[in-house]
């Protein structure tokens, strides 16, 4: 084979797609840190399902309607940091294929080292030892192989045999790897592409059904007709119902800490599961913690939200829809003939107390997301088009949600975008209660990054795996409490782990301490641990604040 056409790039792109689905959890536990909130292959599929989607759908591909395709999904769909650079990688590759009518080796070299080029430009601060490097090296081997021979299949399998190897060294680059054991998950998902890719190449049938989810348990279904509900009597306003699917067993003992965890947050429970795949059903008033608590068993599908009591309105008053529409279409009008302010600010948070926290210090809109739930970057272009400002403020709070925020930067036309780099919700806190109305945009941002500079912070969660990071032995179940810049501190209870952790935390410089508890922790543990702090460090000031986050028990900010 020397050439390949745009019929054959379409089936390879869908194989290497299917690929990288079939192995994202896989891919979720090589994160570094044992945290239940491993989501590089989560992201790096569903950024690369955004494009798969637009691809299926041509029915007579050119080179150029691909191109294009793969180039605008993935860019729109692209969420968190591998997500992004994935995105960054097909865009490189696209611009150099769009303009050929068949691809052959020194096409395919070239578009090789102009993905990898571009990539390495999207990242501010490029690091080795990650997706970058395993994708530099395979580039510069598919230059040499140009030389050499014309048949793309055994150009395309040299390549990935480099690329293995490559990603088989990532360790020796980043001594983080090698403490934890694994190779770079980014890399790790990007050679599940190109395998996909080159199996597709060589014959393989590709079985993806882009759009469609997981199976559903058979024979089992759920309780879907609410007619006759009264809305003063609906206690919690959403239906929300979803599929986990995981690759290990669902056990009676998660169940049961599911069930229980669902109780707490809304009622009409079912919870059905069959093997691999988890049905679940609850009405509650917040949706996003049932997701973010489902996410620490596997990955989700089918998710759905009704607002029931919305819902039965509908059916009372009739022409409900055209109303509905009239008054979006007011609304619309009214909101375009306001002058825009000069600033606005939008805030990733997820948690109900660190929501308001958020709403009360002056986000004009929150994204929820966060850990395990990074927002893509059209979620963050969707948000900006809901502010009235010229210059919107964007607070990501996750360092995995920075790049594709920036993404977002440089693709909105009508408004300017300004990405502050928080990378922890304290950081993002700080930030907006620092912003001065009276100055600049730059001087905005020059200050709010200096304070963020004095927050210090600490994460108090649980370990999903046994390793050992920064020369700390940790134990599957153990609670780590986890800094800006690696451990803190590995106990056996949440509260000994966040007082070692301030421990760390607090220096002669240090005047406020702040405790957000999250959604796990009671009132009353929350301020047992508060006492205890003020109790051990007189010399600063201690507050409490109700944050409700899931996964972390805690969120710890010394300023």
């Amino acid at each position: 084979m020397n050439t390949i056409d745009a019929k054959l790039l379409q089936k390879a792109f869908l194989a290497g797609a299917g690929s990288l689905e079939a192995k994202k959890e896989w891919i979720n536990e090589l994160n570094v840190f044992p945290v239940p909130d491993g989501d590089t292959g989560t992201n790096m599929t569903l950024t690369i399902m955004a494009a798969a989607k637009e691809v299926a759908a041509i029915e007579h591909p050119t080179m150029e309607a691909l191109a294009k395709a793969i180039s605008s999904g993935s860019l729109r769909g692209a969420r968190g940091n591998s997500g992004v650079i994935l995105s960054q990688l097909f865009r490189g590759f696209t611009k150099e294929i769009k303009g050929a009518e068949e691809i052959d080796t020194k096409i395919l070299s070239r578009a090789l080292t102009r993905a990898t080029e571009t990539a390495y430009k999207a990242v501010m601060k490029p690091k080795e030892g990650t997706i970058l490097t395993v994708a530099k090296g395979m580039s510069e081997k598919a230059a040499a192989l140009s030389e050499q021979t014309d048949d793309i299949l055994v150009f395309c399998q040299k390549v990935v045999e480099e690329g293995d190897i490559i990603l088989s060294k990532t360790p020796d680059m980043l001594p983080v790897l090698k403490q934890a054991g694994v190779v770079d998950s980014g890399g790790q998902g990007l050679m599940q592409v190109l395998k996909g890719c080159l199996e597709g190449l060589m014959g393989k049938e590709v079985s993806l059904k882009v759009g469609e989810e997981s199976r559903e348990p058979a024979g089992k279904a759920l309780p879907a007709d609410r007619a006759g509900l009264d809305t003063a009597d609906i206690k919690f306003g959403y239906c929300t119902e979803f599929i986990i699917n995981g690759e290990r067993e669902f056990t009676d003992k998660d169940e049961r800490e599911f069930k229980g965890y669902l109780e707490e947050i809304g009622d009409s429970i079912v919870v059905v599961a069959d093997e691999d795949v988890v049905k679940v059903h609850v009405h509650t008033d917040h949706p996003g913690l049932a997701f973010e608590k489902a996410l620490t068993y596997g990955s989700l599908s089918r998710m759905k939200v009704d607002n029931m009591r919305e819902e039965h309105q509908e059916r009372l008053i009739k022409d409900a829809q055209a109303i509905a529409a009239k008054q979006k279409a007011e609304d619309a009008a009214k909101e375009k003939a306001q002058p825009k302010k000069p600033f606005g600010f939008i805030a990733v948070s997820v948690g109900e107390g660190l929501s308001e926290i958020f709403k009360g210090i002056g986000a004009d809109y929150l994204i929820e997301g966060g850990q395990t739930m990074n927002p893509s970057t059209e979620d963050i272009l969707n948000a900006a088009g809901k502010v009235n400002a010229e210059t919107i403020f964007v607070l990501p709070n996750n360092k995995n949600i920075i790049l594709a925020a920036e993404q977002a930067m440089h693709m909105i036309e009508d408004k300017r975008i300004i990405v502050v780099p928080s990378t922890t919700v304290p950081q993002g806190i700080t930030a907006l209660i620092n912003f001065m109305p009276d100055l600049s945009a730059e001087e905005n941002l020059d200050n709010m990054k200096a304070e963020m500079q004095r927050v210090k912070t600490g994460q108090i969660t649980y370990a999903v795996r046994t390793t050992n990071i920064d020369g700390m032995d940790i134990n599957e179940g153990d609670i780590m409490a986890i800094g800006d810049h690696g451990m803190l501190a590995v106990e056996q209870d949440v509260p000994d782990a966040a007082l070692k952790a301030l421990d760390k935390l607090i220096d002669e410089e240090s005047e406020l301490v702040s405790l957000y508890y999250g959604a796990e922790v009671s009132e009353e543990e929350a301020n047992e641990l508060l006492e205890q702090a003020k109790e051990r460090f007189p010399q600063v000031e201690v507050e409490l604040q109700n944050g409700g986050q899931p996964v972390y028990y805690y969120l710890l900010s010394v300023e």
